[in-house]
C-alpha cells in the first residue's frame, strides 16, 4: 500500500462512477491491477473512489464494458499544484526569491558569542577572531573549519589553555578555557598601620605588630595605630604590621527634600508597530502613521526564525509603544522626611564601607519652606578606621 506523501507526489483524482453495473466496473478494475482506495458505495448505481492520475485515462474500456459513466469530483497533487503554480508566475517567482534570500541570508554569520573568558577582554578575543577570518557578516564558507579557526585563536591568545570554536547555522560560539596562572602575591614593605580619619577607637585586634591605642582613645587622622617597629632602638625589628581597627567616626549630613514628587506612569493607551528584520536590519510593516500621545516608552519583542538548532537572520520585531505621564504627588512633612533620612543614610554607607554601621542619628535642625524640607542630621558610625602608612628605613 502507497502512503499518502508517495500519492500526493503521484498525483490522484477522485472520481464518481455511474451505472448499472458499477459494482462489476469495481471488481473488474481490482481485478486487472488498479489502485483504488477510499472507496464509497451509494446504492446499486453510484461509486466514488479515489486512483493515481495516471490510471484515469486507462479506465476507459472498463467503462465501455460496463456501460457506466465516470465524473471526476477532485484533483489532489503535486503535479496539479506545480500546473497551478506554472500559471501564477509571479507568486513562483517571488516563493522562489524568498527561498534564496533565506539560503544566501543563512550563508552569512550574524551572531558571535564568547563564553568562558574571564580575565581576557571579549573584544580582544574578537580581534583575534578577526584576524582568522572570523567576523560578523562574514561568508561562511570564506572561513576555516572549526578545527583550523580553534588551532588559530590559541595562537593569538597566549593566555588559553583552550580554544574551540562551534559553528550552528548563522551563529558562532567561541568557548575558552583560561589557563591556570599561579596566584602572584603582592609585594609587601615594612609598614605601619594609621587612622584614616578623627575617631574614637572602639576595638583593635594587632595580627602582627605592636598596637600604640587601646579602645576608647580619640585618635587623628594619622596617628600610629598599629606599629611595625618592635623592640628598641638597640635592637630594633621591622615588620609589616597587620590587624584591624574599628572607631566611632562622626558625621554631619545636610539634607534637602522637595516636597512635589514626580514620577511616570502608564495611561493605558498603547500602539503596536512591527517589523520584518533581516540581520541586524529591519523593515518596518505595520504601525505607520503619527501617533496619538506624546510621552511612551518602548517595550521590544523580538523572534527569529529557528529551525532545529540552526537560527536563521530573519525574524520578527514587535514594539509596544505604552503612552505615559508625568505625575505629580505631594507628600507631607513626615514623608519627606522619611525619604531624606534614607537617602543619606545610603549615601552614608557608601563612604563608610560595606562592614559600617549606624551606632546614632539625631537631628540637629529641621525646617519647611519654599516647598522644601530642610534637615541637618549628626550621625555616629562604626567602621575600620585603618590605613597603610610605609615605613622608610634609612639607607634606602
Amino acid at each position: 500500500m502507497q502512503s499518502a506523501v508517495l500519492k500526493w507526489i503521484q498525483g490522484y483524482v477522485k472520481i464518481e462512477v455511474k451505472g448499472e453495473r458499477a459494482a462489476e466496473f469495481i471488481n473488474r478494475a481490482l481485478s486487472k491491477g488498479f489502485s483504488l482506495w477510499d472507496i464509497r458505495v451509494s446504492g446499486d448505481r453510484l461509486v466514488e473512489l479515489c486512483l493515481p492520475c495516471r490510471d484515469a485515462l486507462r479506465l476507459r474500456p472498463l467503462l465501455k464494458e460496463t456501460g457506466c459513466r465516470m465524473h471526476p469530483l477532485k484533483r489532489e497533487g503535486l503535479p496539479f499544484a506545480a500546473r497551478k503554480l506554472a500559471k501564477r508566475k509571479t507568486f513562483l517567482a517571488g516563493g522562489v526569491a524568498f527561498i534564496a534570500s533565506l539560503f544566501i541570508l543563512s550563508s552569512f554569520v550574524w551572531t558571535i558569542k564568547v563564553e568562558g573568558n574571564v580575565k581576557i577582554g571579549t573584544q580582544t578575543i574578537l580581534d583575534a577572531a578577526r584576524k582568522e577570518g572570523l567576523y560578523l557578516h562574514q561568508w561562511k564558507y570564506r572561513m576555516g573549519d572549526s578545527e583550523k579557526l580553534s588551532f588559530g585563536l590559541q595562537t593569538h591568545l597566549p593566555g588559553t589553555s583552550w580554544v574551540g570554536v562551534e559553528i550552528k547555522g548563522t551563529q558562532v560560539t567561541i568557548k575558552i578555557v583560561e589557563a591556570d596562572k599561579p596566584e602572584e602575591k603582592p609585594l609587601v614593605s615594612p609598614r605601619n598601620l594609621v587612622a584614616s580619619k578623627h575617631a574614637v577607637v572602639t576595638e583593635i585586634q594587632a595580627k602582627r605588630g605592636r598596637p600604640l591605642v587601646q579602645p576608647n582613645a580619640y585618635v587623628r587622622k594619622g596617628d600610629v595605630l598599629i606599629s611595625g617597629t618592635l623592640g628598641d632602638e638597640a635592637n630594633q625589628k621591622i615588620v609589616v604590621a597587620d590587624g584591624y581597627v574599628k572607631g566611632m567616626v562622626w558625621y554631619t549630613s545636610k539634607i534637602e527634600v522637595p516636597m512635589i514628587q514626580t514620577y511616570e506612569t502608564y495611561t493605558g493607551d498603547s500602539k503596536t508597530r512591527n517589523y520584518l528584520v533581516f540581520g541586524s536590519k529591519g523593515i518596518q510593516v505595520s504601525g505607520y502613521g503619527k501617533l496619538p500621545f506624546e510621552h511612551y516608552q518602548t517595550i521590544p519583542e523580538q523572534k527569529t526564525l529557528q529551525w532545529r538548532s540552526f537560527k536563521l537572520p530573519v525574524g520578527w520585531l514587535s514594539e509596544k509603544l505604552m503612552a505615559s505621564e508625568t505625575v505629580e504627588r505631594k507628600l507631607d512633612p513626615a514623608e519627606a522626611k522619611a525619604i531624606g533620612l534614607e537617602r543619606a543614610r545610603a549615601d552614608l554607607m557608601s563612604e563608610a564601607g560595606k562592614d559600617a554601621r549606624i551606632v546614632t542619628e539625631k537631628i540637629l535642625h529641621e525646617k519647611s519652606e519654599n516647598g522644601k524640607v530642610y534637615m541637618e542630621v549628626h550621625f555616629e558610625v562604626e567602621e575600620f578606621i585603618m590605613e597603610e602608612q610605609p615605613i622608610v628605613q634609612q639607607g634606602e
